[in-house]
């Protein structure tokens, strides 16, 4: 198989408000729980429509095949069929996107990475877990059962498509130790809502992959990639994904060099990956690794007095040394393919377009 160069198609399916600002306009609302919340249906439901209609189209399946990628990773949210009031409410289903994804995907000849990217209660607390503040998917069997039904459909659905490369159980539980770091950075709308919420606890994350594995493999083929997130925790999957029930099992990992200090030139970030790097090359004897979010944004001393030429070589910089460590993976997805806010590093195809990133990528 060939090494994945992938981008995820991020704040298509699942809202993260940084990434598009103009979305919450006039909305008191952090995440996608609180904004459907807030507004009238009706607006919700016109605002969502024309987002989602507009944000991914077949142009940008275009552009990402003639931009030398082969894969794309879509997050999905946990209420995509909107088949189940207590879970789906007060949400607006997108199933039809993804069908259209899959779609356009047969057409340009690429693969999709299926990435359920939210779960009830959430898994990490983030905004990109749909609630912010709130970690408590975890605590109600409830909330299991249903995340993996929503596998299952989803895996029955686009089993035979060619473009299918594989399901991802499930983006970002949250560690421990994470959890201490960003616990204040996403404060609750609602805090009784909140209380309670903890980090996901690694036997919980055993058991629960090795159901949703199962469930996955009733529709997938062995050829089709069954996805874990490392949970923040890499060096923890040695034993448990070697076990003779599981095949065609990959590790993702999530590696942003602005996290968690801020890196002020490409020397730091050097001696930050030599430490990924060689975790990523013990992991890999075993199984494949893939960096499934990664990006350029950096935050270098003077660079409010940089002339452009000396920003494109810094971001060009930062791309190249965070390349060369992924070389020890599988492959790697950007993140994100696009945003409509001014956050430089993070849209893929304005690095490309600004020459931020690598022309073997480009060809």
């Amino acid at each position: 198989m060939d090494k994945i160069h992938g981008v995820n198609l991020g704040n298509w399916l699942v809202l993260e408000k940084w990434m598009n600002p103009a979305l919450f306009a006039r909305v008191d609302a952090e995440d996608e729980t609180d904004l459907c919340m807030r507004l009238p249906r009706d607006e919700l439901e016109a605002r969502l429509k024309h987002h989602r209609d507009t944000y991914i189209t077949r142009e940008d399946f275009l552009w990402i095949k003639a931009h030398g990628l082969n894969t794309v990773r879509i997050p999905v949210p946990h209420f995509i069929f909107g088949d189940d009031p207590a879970f789906c409410d007060p949400y607006v289903p997108c199933i039809e996107y993804l069908d259209k994804a899959f779609d356009w995907a047969d057409e340009v000849g690429i693969r999709i990475l299926i990435d359920l990217h939210t779960a009830p209660d959430s898994q990490n607390g983030f905004d990109n877990g749909g609630i912010c503040g709130v970690c408590k998917f975890w605590q109600k069997p409830e909330n299991e059962a249903r995340v993996i039904k929503v596998l299952g459909m989803l895996s029955e659905r686009y089993a035979k498509r060619e473009s299918l490369f594989g399901v991802q159980i499930l983006n970002e539980p949250i560690s421990p130790e994470v959890w201490e770091n960003t616990k204040d950075k996403y404060p609750p709308a609602d805090p009784v809502r909140a209380e309670g919420s903890g980090p996901v606890p690694m036997q919980f994350l055993y058991s629960f992959y090795t159901k949703a594995y199962h469930e996955i493999r009733k529709y997938l083929a062995e050829d089709k990639v069954v996805m874990f997130h490392d949970g923040f925790r890499m060096k923890m999957w040695k034993e448990f994904m070697q076990t003779e029930q599981f095949k065609n099992v990959w590790l993702d990992t999530h590696i942003y060099m602005m996290m968690p200090e801020r890196l002020e030139t490409v020397e730091m970030a050097d001696m930050v990956l030599k430490d990924y790097r060689r975790d990523i090359r013990e992991m890999a004897q075993h199984f494949p690794v893939v960096v499934g979010e990664w990006c350029i944004s950096h935050n270098p001393k003077g660079m409010e007095e940089m002339t452009p030429w000396q920003k494109k070589l810094s971001y060009r910089m930062m791309a190249d040394a965070q390349l060369t460590a992924w070389d020890e993976s599988a492959g790697f997805f950007f993140w994100s393919y696009k945003l409509l806010s001014d956050r430089p590093g993070w849209d893929y195809r304005k690095c490309v377009e600004a020459g931020w990133m690598p022309e073997i990528l480009e060809n």
